[in-house]
């Protein structure tokens, strides 16, 4: 059987780690080609300072049945976002998916400060890491994305757009760049449409990055161990699970119903029928709305 997204191109600009590595593999796992891009390589680490790097990502996707091409990019800087481009057009003449999956900001996000006692340096580096890349790595690869009807923009964020609209998000600068990616993902929406491509901004849940795992002294082999330190952590998904929900967008040849909206992988799920990687469908924001903010005793039953 043909893989869904077998001569498919796909970029993936943040994929070195976490929700960004695992659309990459996905997208890999269904036939396509993906450039995988990021700061972190074998020849050095960003400020992130984790060992993860991109052509690990890259050998990912291979070895999922993809073809992986690892390019280091610093997206803040718009040459080499123009000549990552230019390669793709050169090698492959096409761009069907693009996805906006750049971060880096963790170190910087001071939580639960009031705006006043925020140190601006680090906060302006959060929104240019998280706005700014996304805005420069479109300008360059929607001319080639939009060559052929069908293509698809995913942005990554954190947070459906009805739930950052009602939710503080613990610091001014992470509350703002998050709802600048699901607003990013609506304007882009309006410009793609004439071109028959789709803009969809799309959130996991809780998501068991790497970072994430070691915080809770856990691997992706005994995970639930962690809801000894936090009973909610049942809930939480591997970045496997809002990866297939990005392949499954991309395989969908009527991924426009969907242009302009918000959604999270779970809600995903329901509609396509993909899975996590344990068989599970985990709907983590319908479970931090219903159990966790309504302050109910933690019970997954009946989210995964």
């Amino acid at each position: 059987m043909t893989p869904p997204l077998e001569g498919k191109i796909a970029l993936v600009a943040g994929a070195t780690r976490g929700a960004g590595r695992q659309i990459a593999v996905q997208l890999g796992a269904a036939g396509a080609t993906v450039y995988a891009t990021g700061r972190s390589s074998r020849a050095g680490r960003s400020e992130m300072d984790r060992p993860e790097t991109i052509e690990e990502t890259a050998e990912l996707v291979t070895a999922a049945g993809g073809t992986g091409i690892a390019v280091r990019v610093d997206h803040l800087v718009p040459e080499q976002v123009r000549d990552l481009v230019a390669r793709i057009d050169a090698e492959q003449g096409r761009l069907d998916v693009l996805v906006n999956d750049i971060w880096g900001a963790d170190p910087l996000v001071t939580w639960e400060k009031p705006v006043w006692e925020q140190p601006l340096d680090a906060g302006f580096r959060t929104l240019r890491l998280a706005v700014d890349t996304h805005i420069i790595t479109s300008h360059f690869a929607l001319p080639l994305l939009i060559r052929n009807p069908g293509g698809l923009v995913v942005e990554m964020g954190d947070g459906t757009k009805s739930y950052n609209d009602n939710n503080y998000r613990l610091s001014v600068f992470y509350d703002l760049a998050k709802v600048s990616v699901n607003r990013l993902a609506f304007s882009q929406a309006h410009e793609l449409k004439p071109h028959g491509c789709t803009a969809v901004a799309l959130t996991p849940g809780w998501i068991r990055s790497e970072a994430m795992l070691e915080h809770f002294g856990v691997t992706e082999d005994n995970w639930r161990d962690g809801a000894a330190t936090d009973p909610n952590f049942l809930i939480s998904e591997s970045p496997a699970f809002v990866g297939r929900a990005v392949a499954a967008l991309a395989a969908d040849e009527d991924k426009a119903r969907w242009n302009g909206k918000s959604v999270d992988a779970g809600s995903l799920s329901k509609v396509y029928g993909f899975t996590d990687l344990d068989g599970s469908q985990p709907e983590g924001f319908r479970y931090i709305v219903e159990v966790v903010d309504a302050g109910k005793p933690s019970d997954v039953t009946g989210y995964r």
